[in-house]
């Protein structure tokens, strides 16, 4: 079964179904993350962590226009 979320994407085994909600220390038991699902993670995440040290952050903080252009990038207005 694939599940994606903000971390991204995960192929994880059931191992068993549940009849009730329960508490997540319980539902972590019921699956299981497939081996490779794990590596492509875990390389994903250092990709991530290796872009960082590439990534240029603005001097200061952004002026008043700046500010609205990014609000009307995101989409926010």
């Amino acid at each position: 079964m694939r599940v994606t979320n903000e971390g991204g994407e995960f192929q994880v085994e059931v191992l068993l179904l549940s009849e009730v909600r329960g508490p997540a220390s319980v539902a972590q038991t019921l699956y299981r993350e497939t081996d490779t699902s794990r590596e492509l993670r875990l390389k994903a995440a250092a990709e991530r962590k290796a872009m960082k040290q590439f990534e240029q952050l603005p001097a200061g903080r952004p002026s008043k226009r700046e500010r609205r252009r990014i609000i009307q990038f995101r989409g926010q207005a």
